[in-house]
């Protein structure tokens, strides 16, 4: 009988994976072994376990759109010259600061994502650099209220 996840991808294939031979493992083990490590004098403390991070918020999703759209406006009003320019890094800032440590990794790759989209494709002020401006102002404000009106206190 084939589930709906078989019909769509086929059956799950076998692979067989290399054996590694006996001797690898053995100089694995034997250079992995703490006796090793002391002889050597390289013996590192033990590591800490990471502090747990608990589940993402209900509005993560929204909160990584709107890190993408402070990204593009980042580059967008830069390139445009407009007064507001240094204000979009510092506002991302901000937000990454009132997050925590734990969401700052993704806060931080999603305003690149969305200011690398932007430095890729333009090179110059042009009016759909403009209209891109406009929208992702209008975007940016929209998020902005939804997060502050639905889960703001």
């Amino acid at each position: 009988m084939m589930t709906g996840w078989s019909r769509l991808f086929g059956w799950p294939r076998q692979f067989n994976w290399p054996r590694p031979c006996a001797r690898a493992l053995a100089v694995a083990l034997i250079l992995a072994s703490p006796a090793v490590a002391l002889a050597q004098g390289t013996e590192e403390p033990p590591l800490e376990a990471p502090a747990p991070v608990g589940p993402p918020p209900v509005y993560e999703a929204e909160l990584l759109r709107l890190s993408e759209v402070i990204g593009a406006l980042s580059f967008l009003r830069g390139l445009c010259e407009a007064d507001d320019a240094a204000e979009w890094p510092a506002r991302m800032q901000a937000l990454i600061e009132a997050e925590g440590p734990a969401r700052a990794e993704r806060l931080a790759g999603a305003y690149n994502r969305g200011y690398g989209a932007f430095a890729l494709t333009y090179r110059s002020c042009t009016p759909s650099a403009q209209l891109a401006i406009a929208r992702y102002l209008e975007e940016g404000d929209a998020l902005s209220r939804t997060i502050a009106s639905r889960y703001g206190g």
